[in-house]
């Protein structure tokens, strides 16, 4: 058995190894057997006591051999949300990441953040022993009982916010066919939801993108004026529409001007623009402004440029992206959409896809783009049709 001082001089190999850097990726969902994966950690959905259990954890114990057990004889007992490596013996690997998640109960017994915990505990452990590429389960899904499409948005959410920091390729590997149908039956959850939800057949190009390194802006400026005088004549015929058979009515919100008040006084009864909004989200949560530029894919730049003008006008596909990097609720989402003149409807399938994602909070800017492909809408950011 491989000593934990050897573990150690490997785990610091691998760091040196993986000096010169490797390209920073999204996470791949792919169909195998995991104890068939090359990858430098595999993690192995553990028990808490070491024994050998079923699914995952008996496949990799079969396809490493013996030893392993008796390296998890010698951590003794792994509490749930935690995570502890062994060497990998007879798989493609360098460790074995013996993670405990917990079983499904009711979803009201903290199911979800000790998931959360678990994922963490397995890819803060693979960064330290130096792992340049690190393969998971679908953890709880299983024997477990985790609801699939829950098991699968905490995945996502673990892997996003941990690639914002770390350069690591992640598998999430689905071996049989019921498993590796989680993904596909979401996809396919999300087109019966479009197709129900949609009340149109048309799908206004919104999202703009707001710099262009790449393409003569002379040549969009026209679509896009044409694109928005459209936008604008849609959303007045709405409007006009809405208030058939009612007297318009002043939001809420707002106080009901009085006809002897000057446009002065009108004037200071505005709300916060969409930058003074964001900069008031941003002070209430506790993490850094990068944190979420970078879960968004935006870029520095912008992102100061958004701050530093209060009267900056963004693209639709900003504040999507923008409330993704924040992880804001669908109310949350559609009142910044708001503040820039916006709103997520049901007469565009993009928002549809942007909406069905929110609800199921899955934030990751690149999960969704691959459903936006597959379903041939625009892009977020990109605003490419394809």
């Amino acid at each position: 058995m491989m000593s934990p001082g050897t573990i150690a001089a490997a785990a610091d190999k691998a760091r040196k190894q993986g000096q010169n850097g490797v390209k920073k990726m999204a996470f791949q969902i792919i169909r195998n057997d995991i104890s068939k994966v090359s990858a430098d950690a595999i993690v192995n959905t553990a028990n808490p006591e070491p024994v050998v259990g079923g699914g995952t954890d008996y496949a990799i114990h079969k396809a490493a051999g013996p030893e392993l057990l008796e390296a998890r004889k010698q951590i003794g007992e792994i509490h749930i949300g935690q995570s502890a490596a062994t060497p990998a013996y007879g798989l493609s690997a360098k460790f074995v990441l013996h993670t405990v998640s917990p079983a499904w109960i009711d979803g009201r017994h903290r199911e979800e953040e000790d998931l959360r915990r678990a994922y963490d505990a397995a890819l803060n452990l693979a960064a330290d022993l130096g792992c340049k590429s690190v393969a998971f389960p679908l953890m709880a899904a299983g024997t477990y009982g985790f609801p699939h499409d829950l098991a699968l948005s905490v995945a996502i959410r673990a892997f996003t916010d941990f690639l914002l920091d770390h350069e690591m390729q992640i598998y999430l590997v689905l071996f049989n066919g019921k498993a590796f149908g989680i993904a596909g039956s979401l996809f396919d959850d999300l087109k019966s939801y479009v197709d129900d939800n949609y009340v149109s057949e048309k799908n206004e190009e919104e999202y703009f993108i707001d710099e262009y390194p790449t393409v003569n802006a002379s040549s969009i400026r026209p679509k896009r004026a044409e694109l928005q005088r459209r936008r604008r004549m849609e959303r007045e015929r709405r409007e006009r529409e809405s208030f058939v058979g009612s007297a318009p009515q002043a939001p809420l919100s707002a106080p009901r001007p009085d006809a002897h008040d000057s446009l002065a006084d009108i004037l200071k009864q505005r709300e916060k623009t969409f930058s003074e909004y964001l900069l008031d989200l941003l002070k209430e949560r506790d993490g850094k402004d990068s944190e979420v530029y970078k879960r968004a894919e935006v870029s520095k730049q912008l992102f100061s440029k958004i701050l530093n003008n209060p009267d900056y006008q963004p693209t639709k596909s900003t504040v999507i992206q923008l409330a993704l990097g924040l992880q804001l609720d669908l109310p949350q989402t559609q009142k910044l959409l708001e503040k820039a003149g916006y709103a997520l409807t049901r007469s565009s399938k993009t928002d549809l896809v942007v909406k069905y994602y929110i609800e199921r909070k899955i934030y990751n800017v690149t999960f969704i783009n691959e459903a936006l492909y597959d379903c041939g809408l625009p892009l977020l950011k990109t605003g490419l049709k394809v």
